[in-house]
């Protein structure tokens, strides 16, 4: 294309026309900061600067819309800033394009550094496979610092409503390398995986393929959004042993033979917390659940009625509760869902409407994580971020609109600190 003096501005430009400028030419934005389009209809950012010995550079940025408005102005600014201490910019973004690598080879570094860590070599290659199929055309040659959300959602936009499953766990694998390039000082931040998945579209429905379960046999979920609705719903239908037993299972969202099961003993009430031993833990690992202070007044109640059984919330027999009459109690709020569900239904509202990272979601949850990558760099059960976590979930469930108070915000800042201290 052959040269030509950027257009000029009397201020600089906004998303909206620098979306609109696709025609040839060079085109200035303000502050220095250039748009290139070619013929071929590429488009590129150059930051004009001065460097220390006032010779003008014109520093290539990236493409756009790769890297936005807002990242570009960002990057040209830290350039000038550099010149004016005397730092060369050209010099300077040579060295940190030795230093930094790119997706692809931080993803097979963080691959390699824990493949030991997967159940079996068929997770191992499936865990780069699909990085391989449906990330790396997209995002393979960026800088991992220059993996960004819009960049994230152009890559996983083709298969997010074809292959919904797929692309969730892709989406997962691409934060968790992220993750790792943030331990390693490559990068500043985490993937806003929240905003990501607000930027794509929506993900088809499952349909029922049986009772109480969705097409892939997963236990249907209640929608977060009627939480309240049923929470308010269970508490006007009258105390019960079934009814508390399942108050306690959606405030804390534990598995419904674990509530069911519940021992005395297991509880410590000074310090609002009941640790499960392993043997009632589907993992087999001891997990110990932060108790809100709605879920410390269920168990409070139970403790009025308490009679000579170990049990928390025994039958009418002495024995351990069982699921039918748990089920019932939830069938007749919500006949189309199930009480498993509701840990489906935390997981959703804890994505969607929190920035909690996804660890702490799971350890609440109890999971084994399947992503042992990204597990390899737990070293810590996260009690007291899930103890807040659970407060505002119970909150939120009792119709609080304040409860986004009893959440902090919790982010990669907060894992990777608690991660550095346990290790």
């Amino acid at each position: 294309m052959e040269q030509q003096k950027p257009t000029r501005r009397t201020k600089p430009a906004t998303d909206k026309e620098v979306a609109a400028m696709k025609s040839p030419g060079r085109y200035s934005v303000g502050d220095g900061l250039l748009l290139v389009v070619t013929n071929s209809g590429s488009r590129s950012w150059i930051a004009r600067v001065l460097d220390p010995s006032k010779r003008r550079r014109d520093i290539g940025l990236g493409p756009y819309p790769e890297v936005s408005l807002k990242d570009a102005r960002r990057r040209a600014g830290e350039m000038r800033n550099q010149a004016r201490e005397g730092v060369d910019p050209v010099a300077a973004k040579r060295a940190a394009a030795r230093t930094i690598p790119t997706f692809k080879s931080a993803a097979t570094k963080a691959h390699s550094e824990r493949k030991e860590a997967f159940r079996n070599e068929k997770h191992r290659d499936q865990w780069i496979d699909s990085l391989d199929t449906y990330a790396f055309p997209a995002l393979g040659s960026l800088r991992v610092d220059q993996v960004d959300g819009p960049a994230v959602v152009r890559a996983l936009k083709p298969i997010w409503t074809v292959k919904p499953e797929t692309a969730r766990r892709v989406l997962q694998r691409v934060a968790s390398v992220v993750a790792w390039s943030v331990a390693h000082g490559y990068r500043d931040h985490e993937l806003p995986v929240k905003a990501i998945r607000m930027g794509l579209p929506q993900q088809p429905k499952r349909n029922p393929n049986a009772r109480g379960t969705d097409s892939r046999g997963h236990f249907a979920a209640i929608s977060y959004a009627k939480a309240p609705t049923y929470i308010e719903a269970m508490r006007g239908a009258g105390e019960s042993m079934s009814r508390a037993a399942l108050e306690l299972i959606v405030l804390t969202v534990c598995r419904s033979g674990e509530a069911r099961g519940a021992r005395w003993s297991e509880f410590d009430m000074d310090k609002a917390e009941w640790t499960i031993p392993g043997e009632r833990i589907k993992a087999g690992v001891e997990h110990t659940i932060p108790l809100s202070p709605a879920a410390v007044a269920v168990i409070e109640r139970m403790r009025e009625i308490r009679g000579k059984s170990e049990l928390v919330f025994p039958s009418r027999s002495g024995k351990t509760m069982s699921d039918v009459a748990v089920s019932k109690v939830h069938k007749l709020l919500s006949a189309d869902t199930t009480v498993h569900g509701w840990r489906s239904a935390f997981r959703d509202w804890a994505a969607e409407q929190t920035s909690v990272p996804g660890e702490i979601v799971e350890a609440a949850l109890a999971h084994t994580n399947p992503n042992r990558v990204e597990a390899a760099y737990r070293r810590t059960n996260y009690l007291e971020q899930r103890r807040l976590l659970m407060s505002a979930w119970a909150a939120y469930l009792g119709g609080d609109k304040a409860w986004r108070d009893e959440l902090p915000t919790i982010g990669a800042a907060t894992v990777h600190h608690l991660h550095e201290r346990a290790a």
